[in-house]
């Protein structure tokens, strides 16, 4: 009865930590776009990017077989 989306690293559709999978899963876009936004976002000075993605990779918890 969850009426509501959690946010979780993918284990099907994982490149690395599926964090950009489950994260493109919870906004119900291509995973593909959150990887390239991602990317773009490193190489154009945003480098704190990939801070925030290790704190994601340790602190979203990953999806569960359930709701695969």
């Amino acid at each position: 009865m969850n009426n509501y989306k959690t946010l979780t690293r993918s284990t099907s559709n994982r490149m690395i930590a599926g964090v950009c999978a489950g994260l493109g899963e919870y906004l119900g876009i291509d995973p593909t776009i959150v990887r390239l936004l991602t990317i773009l976002a490193f190489f154009t000075g945003f480098g704190g990017i990939a801070i925030v993605y290790l704190i994601m990779a340790i602190v979203v918890p990953e999806q569960s077989q359930a709701t695969q």
